[in-house]
């Protein structure tokens, strides 16, 4: 960066009052530091310094153009400092993408844990089902359910989302509950997410898969509504395990065809991604590690095979 030498040199001719001197400091020739100065006035248009036969003095551009060089140079140092000091303290501002319902649930309730046990540490937490663009929304890691993750960034697969069909006992008293797939085009059915253009697919024991067109008279594009549908007894629901296991618990929602494994569109893997970048920075790994510490082996939820 042949700007910054010429600007350290300025600062330095600045300091101690004369070209000779500050040669003497940065460990050169008289005749390198002025061409510098020459080279910085020409590039300005303006003369930085007066000359007499003893000292230096500034010019009015020259004392504007060393208090804005001072405080470069400061901003510069300061940069230099906190890149090479990064260290294994976790610090700085942590964002944190996720889906609506998932982040809410189970993101949401580790960042005062974390921001307590580092007291240098910010986070913030974007809630969307929309895809984020990791650079361009500055975002340290993102949390995506998919098939694959995208290839320009690091991926690192936490676990694997578990769905089942249930229903509110009020509702399968009233309307029966399906022993097969094809009972399902009897019933008001409400979609994951909508992605399944109102088909859901089952697979069975031995792996054959089924496709079934469902309907309902009323659609959601939150899972959290779709639960909350389901519990007031509107309909059979497709749902996470991460979502409903309290309700399933509880006996509030029934499981049925637990013998059929439904299909996810867009996946069933959680994936946390962020840039490669990211992969070294002490704020990104220490809630990768929180993540692992609560949802690997087994998330808190437990799992359907057990």
């Amino acid at each position: 960066m042949s700007w910054l030498a010429s600007w350290e040199t300025f600062v330095k001719v600045v300091e101690s009052g004369s070209m000779a001197a500050a040669a003497r400091r940065l460990d050169c020739t008289r005749a390198q530091v002025s061409k510098q100065i020459g080279e910085l006035e020409r590039r300005f248009g303006v003369r930085m310094f007066d000359r007499s036969t003893r000292r230096l003095f500034l010019t009015p551009s020259g004392e504007v153009f060393y208090q804005h060089a001072l405080r470069a140079l400061e901003s510069i140092e300061l940069t230099e400092v906190a890149v090479r000091n990064l260290g294994d303290v976790p610090s700085g501002l942590l964002r944190i993408s996720a889906s609506v319902v998932f982040g809410r649930m189970w993101v949401a309730p580790l960042l005062p844990r974390l921001a307590a046990r580092y007291p240098e540490l910010d986070c913030e937490l974007i809630l969307t089902n929309a895809l984020v663009d990791l650079a361009e929304d500055r975002i340290d890691l993102a949390l995506r359910f998919c098939r694959t993750p995208p290839e320009d960034v690091v991926a690192k697969r936490i676990f694997t989302m578990e769905t089942v069909i249930c229903a509110a006992p009020d509702y399968l008293a009233r309307h029966g509950s399906p022993t097969a797939p094809r009972d399902l085009v009897d019933h008001q059915c409400f979609s994951f997410l909508l992605f399944d253009n109102r088909v859901w697919r089952l697979v069975d024991r031995e792996g054959v898969e089924i496709g079934i067109p469902v309907r309902s008279r009323i659609q959601f594009n939150d899972a959290g509504s779709i639960l909350d549908a389901a519990l007031a007894g509107h309909g059979l629901a497709m749902l996470p395990t991460y979502l409903c296991c309290n309700e399933l618990a509880s006996g509030r929602l029934v499981r049925v065809l637990a013998n059929y494994e439904p299909q996810i569109d867009f996946g069933r893997h959680l994936y946390a991604c962020y840039m490669p970048s990211r992969a070294r920075l002490p704020k990104v790994k220490v809630l990768l590690d929180e993540l692992a510490a609560l949802l690997t082996p087994m998330p808190p939820w437990g799992s359907l095979t057990g």
